[in-house]
């Protein structure tokens, strides 16, 4: 029997796209975008290294010279964070490992490029606001109007369940239980469902809250704009700095700092890290899929403590661009 060609590279990446990321993994227009904008900044770096166009690379050629030479590019030539070619590098080993099934010719180039190692780099510490901070601010908004009944418990909300302002703009009224023990169900990235308790305050806000917008059905927006639609990112980070200002008429640090709608979700994580919360709740409860992201609450948990300890120790002790031309880049563009 007669040994099938291997696939071109960009057929390889019509099926990464269309079959493996929408089709089996249904990710997010957000990661869709994300893995298109890495694959199209390597094949037009690649296509001026090798002098051919991007339809003409092969898999073979994105062997590990290459991509370390794109890499160090991403950060001497654009500018890019160490997080940020880390992000990258992530994407390109996510494919590689998707076309390795289909082109075995090319297993060996493709294993020595997956093991190009992630760079270190030092983690700012996580920014989260005490419970005096964050309390203010949810009872900051006015609670005589419609939208400042609304912004109290949103707040409520997210401080409650850590969730992504994606994941709070989307939730529905049938999303709530309010019967028994509350809870809201949540679905966050790659969309994965949870469901996260709610505390009791949360859940009486939440109660007032449908009273005001008449307890509509189930499909209705639970936190909606004036139009009744869903609100938008910025929407929220405007409204949440309104409050921010209110509340820092009484803790004028929450002025000295930035204050986001993901400072929020760090303060939840690190409030229930602080309240003894075993780290594997606290992934199930952020919707993380691996703990090791939700390691980096303990980290900055441990390295304040260290810096608290610090201060008790004498001075002299020592711490611890796109042109769409081409066939594989015009695909990348209708992504």
């Amino acid at each position: 029997m007669a040994e099938h060609a291997p696939l071109s590279l960009p057929t390889l990446v019509q099926r990464f796209f269309l079959d493996h990321l929408t089709e089996q993994r249904a990710v997010s227009a957000q990661t869709v975008a994300a893995y298109r904008d890495t694959l199209r900044l390597l094949f037009n770096y690649a296509a001026t290294v090798l002098r051919r166009t991007p339809s003409a690379i092969t898999l073979s050629d994105l062997d590990a010279p290459l991509l370390l030479a794109f890499l160090d590019h991403l950060e001497k030539g654009r500018g890019n964070s160490v997080r940020s070619r880390n992000a990258r590098l992530a994407a390109i080993r996510t494919f590689l490992k998707y076309a390795s099934h289909y082109d075995l010719a090319s297993l060996a180039t493709i294993e020595r490029a997956l093991a190009i190692p992630f760079k270190r780099f030092d983690r700012p510490l996580v920014g989260f606001l005490s419970r005096s901070e964050v309390i203010a601010i949810i009872e900051a908004p006015d609670r005589s109007s419609w939208a400042g009944q609304r912004d109290r418990a949103f707040f409520s909300m997210m401080y409650n369940t850590g969730a992504r302002v994606s994941e709070m703009i989307g939730i529905r009224c049938r999303d709530v239980v309010l019967e028994g023990q509350p809870a809201v169900h949540l679905c966050g990235k790659g969309r994965k469902e949870r469901s996260v308790p709610l505390w009791r305050p949360t859940a009486a806000l939440i109660r007032s809250w449908r009273r005001q917008i008449g307890d509509p059905a189930g499909d209705s927006i639970l936190f909606p704009n004036r139009s009744g639609g869903r609100m938008t990112r910025s929407n929220v980070t405007q409204r949440l700095g309104l409050a921010v200002a209110i509340a820092g008429r009484k803790y004028p640090g929450l002025l000295e700092r930035p204050v986001t709608p993901h400072t929020v979700r760090h303060t939840t994580a690190m409030h229930l890290l602080q309240s003894g919360v075993d780290i594997t709740v606290i992934a199930l409860w952020l919707g993380h899929e691996d703990t090791a992201t939700t390691h980096m609450y303990v980290e900055a948990d441990l390295a304040m403590k260290e810096q608290a300890l610090m201060k008790l120790q004498p001075g002299t002790a020592t711490p611890g661009r796109f042109r769409a031309s081409d066939y594989l880049m015009s695909f990348l563009q209708t992504l």
